[in-house]
């Protein structure tokens, strides 16, 4: 965390805010402050399982004028992390154990780990030579189709590698977690599984779900044995495309589907990207089909589902209502279009909604950054959430529904014995943080460090 020299915005800070940070305490109204007052050498967080962070920056509770919201008041800490979880958490400077290896956040802002919870490890341009996607003007979904056809030959002799690259970039932005959608298709065969298998077992403090995504169609690649051969090899969730525009039957490519999720006993995560009625038909199949085999409650998640968008005032709060007796799930980019996506609605239901980068650079889209910090400002600035606490809010949507303060403005994490799973990143507080994207310092998975800056 020790940086040479400090930036115009730091120095400002420092001259600014002196009095203040000299005390360890800041108020987000004004800017960051100072990451190290000295010139230092860098060096990288102690990887032993018994350390100590020093000086690390904790949310303490919202300053208000009236009933608004207009600080985030916070203070320095030392926290001790033992066995991946917070072991003790001190003011700075108070018990500090020079037996112990430390580490010095210099005033860096400790926020939870963020999740990225729909990806595609297993076919990226990421990692290699720039090369953007082809023109999709007047392209169908089925276009795009045989072009990966041609495409996945070309991507799989560096697959794992890219992976690799991928959670390495996904670490540099706070994340230690993953939902990993890969291609089961006639051209790979189970080829991307196993490479993507490779590259996870490669890091081991990157733990990630899989789906098996029959990206040419269930029924229109006939992979349906596939898809079976990638439960056998430990797969998490079934996956599922479109139904009516790519496999041409909807309740038969829904049957196919969640009759394996059934036979194995395994989760559901779907793609449905159409916005026409037969979108809105295969949501509401799918809540007829959970609520016909318990034993799937709880487990399906809708990727995307932009038919939502389509919907209004009763027929949207009733689909709603049905998504949240099934106890489904959402995984959504926060897509900024014609169409707003229903998010705050879902959730006030009660369902979870969970976002992630879908492609970084690959022949459907170039423009993902692995930043879950990005995806909550998309959502405050969608949801209107530009204020001091709707931006701490929104951090919630990337790391799993887990805040620093609560709605009352009472520090809610991080407790004794949570998971030190976590992030330090150059802001203030949360709500700069989000407002700002602000640069990601260091990242820990169960205390470990996987990245620092």
């Amino acid at each position: 965390m020790q940086l040479t020299s400090p930036s115009r915005r730091e120095f400002l800070s420092l001259t600014a805010a002196g009095s203040l940070l000299a005390a360890g305490i800041s108020y987000a109204g004004q800017a960051s402050p100072l990451l190290s007052e000295k010139t230092q050498p860098h060096t990288p967080p102690p990887r032993v399982a018994h350390y100590q962070l020093l000086n690390v920056r904790l949310e303490e509770g919202f300053e208000r004028d009236g009933n608004d919201v207009i600080a985030t008041r916070t203070a320095l800490y030392d926290i001790t992390v033992k066995e991946g979880k917070f072991a003790a958490i001190e003011p700075a400077g108070k018990a500090r154990n020079a037996a112990l290896p430390q580490w010095d956040a210099n005033g860096a802002l400790l926020l939870p780990r963020t999740r990225d919870m729909h990806i595609h490890l297993d076919k990226t341009f990421y990692g290699g030579p720039w090369q953007a996607p082809r023109p999709r003007q007047g392209k169908t979904i089925m276009d795009m189709i045989a072009r990966e056809q041609v495409l996945i030959p070309q991507l799989l002799p560096t697959s794992q590698a890219r992976a690799e690259a991928i959670i390495g970039l996904l670490h540099s932005k706070g994340t230690t977690e993953a939902r990993s959608h890969c291609n089961i298709d006639p051209v790979s065969g189970l080829k991307s599984l196993e490479h993507l298998k490779l590259a996870l077992a490669n890091h081991p403090q990157f733990p990630c779900e899989i789906v098996a995504f029959p990206q040419h169609g269930l029924l229109h690649s006939k992979v349906d044995g596939l898809m079976r051969e990638a439960m056998q090899m430990g797969v998490e969730f079934v996956g599922g495309l479109d139904p009516t525009n790519v496999d041409g039957a909807m309740q038969a490519s829904l049957d196919a589907m969640f009759q394996i999720a059934l036979d194995f006993q395994r989760g559901v995560d779907i793609h449905l990207h159409e916005t026409s009625p037969s979108g809105v038909a295969a949501i509401q199949y799918m809540i007829d089909t959970i609520a016909k085999n318990p034993q799937l409650k709880g487990k399906v998640t809708l990727s995307h589902g932009f038919a939502l968008a389509t919907l209004e005032g009763k027929a949207l709060d009733q689909m709603i209502a049905g998504m949240a007796e099934q106890q489904m799930s959402v995984a959504s980019t926060i897509p900024i279009g014609k169409l707003t996506m229903p998010l705050p609605q879902l959730q006030a239901a009660g369902i979870t909604v969970m976002t992630g980068t879908d492609s970084v650079i690959d022949h459907w889209s170039p423009f993902g950054s692995g930043s879950m910090l990005e995806k909550a400002n998309v959502y405050a600035q969608l949801y209107r959430g530009s204020d001091e606490f709707g931006l701490s809010r929104a951090l919630h949507i990337a790391t799993g529904g887990i805040l620093p303060l609560s709605n009352q403005g009472e520090r809610q994490w991080p407790q004794l014995d949570d998971e030190a799973s976590m992030m330090l990143v150059e802001a203030s507080c949360s709500a700069e943080a989000v407002a700002r994207i602000s640069p990601v310092r260091a990242t820990f998975q169960r205390g470990l460090p996987v990245f620092s800056a």
